[in-house]
C-alpha cells in the first residue's frame, strides 16, 4: 500500500529510511535528510503488510504544469523487488490527476537505468552532492 505517513512513529520511520539510504553512507548529520519546508509537500510511503515502510518518496509542485520527485528511497535489501516503480507510477498519478504536464528530477548516476526504463529522458549533469554524488537532470511528459 502506497500512502503519507500519518503517525509520529511512521513520520519517524519515514525520515530513518531517506537517512539510511540517502545520506548515512556519506556520513551526512542526522536532520540532513529533510529540507525546512516539509510541510508544502507531498510525501509518498510504501507499507507491507506488516505496516512497515520499506520505500518512500516525495513530491513538490514546481508550477501549474511541472512537478518534481525528490528524496527516493527503498530500504536496501528491498531494491529490485518493484517498490520504486510503484511509488513512481503512483507519484506521476497523483500528478496527472493535478493537470501536470511534466515531472523533472535529479537522479543519481547509479539509478539512471531505473528512471530511464521507467520513461525519464536525460537532459543533463545537474549538480555533485557532497562532492562525490553526480546527478543527472531527467524529465518525462505526461
Amino acid at each position: 500500500m502506497i500512502r503519507s505517513p500519518q503517525t509520529p512513529r511512521e513520520w519517524e520511520h519515514y525520515y530513518q529510511l531517506r537517512y539510511d539510504i540517502l545520506r548515512a553512507p556519506w556520513g551526512q548529520p542526522i536532520g540532513s535528510e529533510q529540507t525546512a519546508d516539509e510541510k508544502v509537500h507531498q510525501h509518498f510511503s510504501y507499507f507491507d503488510n506488516s505496516n512497515q515502510i520499506l520505500g518512500v518518496g516525495r513530491l513538490d509542485s514546481v508550477d501549474s504544469q511541472t512537478t518534481q520527485i525528490r528524496f527516493m528511497a527503498v530500504a536496501e535489501q528491498q531494491q529490485g523487488k518493484g517498490i520504486g516503480r510503484a511509488l513512481m507510477e503512483e507519484m506521476e498519478n497523483v500528478s496527472k490527476e493535478m493537470g501536470i504536464q511534466k515531472i523533472v528530477l535529479h537522479a543519481r548516476a547509479i539509478a539512471l537505468p531505473f528512471y530511464e526504463k521507467l520513461g525519464y529522458q536525460l537532459d543533463a549533469p545537474s549538480h555533485l552532492l557532497f562532492g562525490e554524488i553526480q546527478h543527472f537532470l531527467m524529465h518525462k511528459l505526461i
